[in-house]
C-alpha cells in the first residue's frame, strides 16, 4: 500500500489491528453491487494505522478531487484553529467582526447571532438562505446574510445553511488575513503531511468554504484522525481539544428534520460542521465524500464516491465494516484473509463501457463524423454542447472525440477496450474516456471528470447526425465542460 502525501501514514495490516480483512471485503463487494453507487476510493485507518486503501481505476491517490461540503469539515478547523489562538470568542456576536455593518443591521435575532451559531447552522433561520442571501448582495455574501432576519431565536433550530459556513470562514478570513488555504496552509497541512488542496473562490480572493474544495482522499483521512486524536499529530497538539470536544457533539438537534425522514444518519444531531451519525460523527459531501470517524472503534473512514444514495453507503459500512472490527480470525486465517483483500484492493477499477472499441461495418465512415445537438434538448442539467466530431488517429489506431461548447473544444482520446486517462492541465480537465460502438451507427462515450465525483455520457448517431449528452448525476455548479477541474494555482 502506498500513501500519497508527504509523509507515509503508519501502515499495517487488519488481522494486526483486530480487523477481519473478510469484513472489509464484504464492503467492497456491497459497495460495487450496490445500484447508483460508484465507489472510487476508499481508505481504513484503525488504532492509528493505515489498514487498507484503494482507488478504483482510473481514479488515483495523488489526484486532488472536489469533495463538496465535506470542505466544511476543513472550514470547521480552520475556525478552531483561530479560536485557539485567541483570534475568535465562539461567544461573541458575528456583528464584532464586521462593524461595517452594524449600522445596517437592525434585526434583534440577527443582532444576536453568536459565533457559535453559524458554527452550528443555527441562526434561526428555518431553510437554507444562499439563493436570498445573493439576492440582497451578489458581491457581499455575508451582508446579505446578516440582512435576512432569522425566523427564530438564534440557537434554537437547526437549518443547513451555507451562508453560516460561509461567514464563518469570513471570520477567520478576517482576524488572521489570510484565505483558509493559506491559513490552513501554516498551521494544518505541514504539519499533517497534507499534499496541497485547492478551493474555489467567490468572490475572487474569497475562499468558498461551504464548498469547492479539492483534495485528496488521503488529506480526508488524515484530517479524520487528527480528530480522533482530540486534535493531537504525532506527540503535537493542533487543535485545543475543547475545541475538538465542541465541534464533535450535537450542539444543535435536526431530529425533526422532514426532508431526512429517510435518512437517519442526517438526524442525530449537527456540531460545529459535522453530523454526528448513528455511530461516531463524520463529515460528508454530495455525491458521496464522506470522513467518517468512529471512537468507539478508533477508526477512520475515507470514501470517495459518486451516488445519489448517501444514506445507502453508510448503511452498507455500519452493516459489513462495523462488524469486522474487534473480529479477527485466527492467526492463519486471517493471514490468507489479509493477503485476498491486499490483491483485492491492488485490482479495484470502475467497469468500463460494453461496447465495440472499433466501429461495425464501414469504419471510413467514423473518421471524419460530425454531429450536431439533438433538437429539444432544453434539460438544464445537461450541458449546452453545440457539436462533436470523430476522427481517427493516424499513429496508434485510436479516436479522438471532440466536443465543442460555446465556442470551445475539448479533445477526448479514447482507443481498447479499457479507460483511457488523460491527466489534463492548463484549463483542460482531467478525464477518463471509455467509448465505444453499441452498432454501427452509434458511438457512446463514458467520460469520467477524475478531478469531480462526475460522469458525462455522449451518444453520437451517424444515422440521425445528432450527439445527446447527459450527466450520470448533475454536478452541483454548472459551468462548462472545461471548467471541472480543481483551481489552478
Amino acid at each position: 500500500m502506498t500513501s500519497h502525501a508527504g509523509r507515509p501514514l503508519p501502515r499495517s495490516t487488519p488481522s494486526a489491528e483486530g480487523v477481519d480483512a473478510d469484513g472489509v471485503l464484504a464492503l467492497l463487494d456491497a459497495l460495487e453491487a450496490a445500484p447508483g453507487v460508484e465507489p472510487h476510493s476508499l481508505m481504513i485507518l484503525r488504532h492509528g494505522r493505515l489498514i487498507a486503501e484503494g482507488w478504483w481505476a482510473p481514479y488515483a491517490p495523488a489526484r486532488p478531487q472536489l469533495v463538496y461540503s465535506l470542505s466544511k469539515s476543513f472550514t470547521t478547523t480552520a475556525a478552531g484553529l483561530a479560536v485557539g489562538d485567541g483570534l475568535v470568542d465562539l461567544d461573541a456576536p458575528v456583528l464584532r467582526y464586521f462593524p461595517e455593518l452594524d449600522g445596517e443591521v437592525t434585526d434583534p435575532r440577527s443582532r444576536a447571532l453568536l459565533v457559535r451559531h453559524v458554527a452550528a447552522m443555527a441562526s434561526g433561520h428555518v431553510a437554507d438562505t444562499f439563493e436570498r442571501a445573493l439576492a440582497v448582495d451578489r458581491e457581499n455574501l455575508v451582508r446579505g446574510f446578516l440582512l435576512l432576519p432569522p425566523d427564530r431565536e438564534p440557537g434554537t433550530v437547526f437549518a443547513y445553511n451555507q451562508p453560516a459556513t460561509y461567514t464563518l470562514a469570513a471570520i477567520v478570513q478576517r482576524v488572521t488575513g489570510q484565505r483558509l488555504t493559506d491559513w490552513l496552509r501554516s498551521r494544518l497541512y505541514g504539519p499533517l503531511g497534507i499534499a496541497e488542496a485547492h478551493w474555489e473562490q467567490f468572490p475572487p480572493g474569497r475562499d468558498l468554504a461551504f464548498s469547492g474544495l479539492y483534495t485528496t482522499t488521503d488529506a480526508v483521512a488524515r484530517l479524520g484522525q487528527l480528530y480522533l486524536r482530540d486534535g493531537v499529530w504525532e506527540g503535537r497538539r493542533l487543535l485545543p481539544a475543547s475545541w475538538v470536544a465542541e465541534a464533535t457533539r450535537p450542539q444543535v438537534s435536526n431530529a425533526d428534520d422532514a426532508s431526512r425522514d429517510a435518512a437517519p444518519d442526517w438526524q442525530q444531531g449537527y456540531g460545529f460542521q459535522f453530523w454526528m451519525s448513528r455511530h461516531g460523527y463524520r463529515g460528508d459531501g454530495a455525491y458521496g465524500q464522506y470522513m467518517l470517524v468512529l471512537p468507539e472503534q478508533d477508526a477512520v473512514v475515507a470514501l470517495a464516491s459518486e451516488t445519489k444514495g448517501m444514506q445507502e453507503v453508510l448503511d452498507l459500512v455500519w452493516r459489513h465494516l462495523l462488524p469486522a472490527f474487534g473480529a479477527a480470525a485466527p492467526e492463519g486465517v486471517a493471514a490468507a484473509a489479509d493477503e485476498r483483500l491486499r490483491l483485492r484492493l491492488a485490482a479495484l477499477q470502475v467497469p468500463p463501457l460494453s461496447a465495440s472499441p472499433a466501429p461495425p461495418g464501414d469504419a471510413a465512415a467514423w473518421s471524419a463524423a460530425e454531429f450536431t445537438r439533438a433538437g429539444g434538448d432544453a434539460d438544464p442539467d445537461r450541458p449546452k454542447l453545440t457539436g462533436a466530431a470523430v476522427t481517427a488517429d493516424a499513429a496508434g489506431g485510436g479516436w479522438t472525440l471532440t466536443l465543442t461548447e460555446a465556442g470551445r473544444q475539448l479533445d477526448l482520446r479514447f482507443g481498447g477496450a479499457g479507460w483511457s486517462v488523460d491527466e489534463g492541465g492548463g484549463e483542460r480537465p482531467a478525464t477518463a474516456v471509455s467509448a465505444g460502438w453499441t452498432d454501427q451507427d452509434t458511438l457512446v462515450a463514458d467520460i469520467a471528470f477524475l478531478e469531480t465525483p462526475h460522469h458525462l455520457v455522449v451518444t453520437c448517431s451517424r444515422a440521425t447526425g445528432t450527439l445527446t449528452a447527459r450527466w450520470s448525476n448533475p454536478p452541483l455548479r454548472r459551468g462548462r465542460l472545461l471548467t471541472h477541474h480543481a483551481p489552478r494555482p
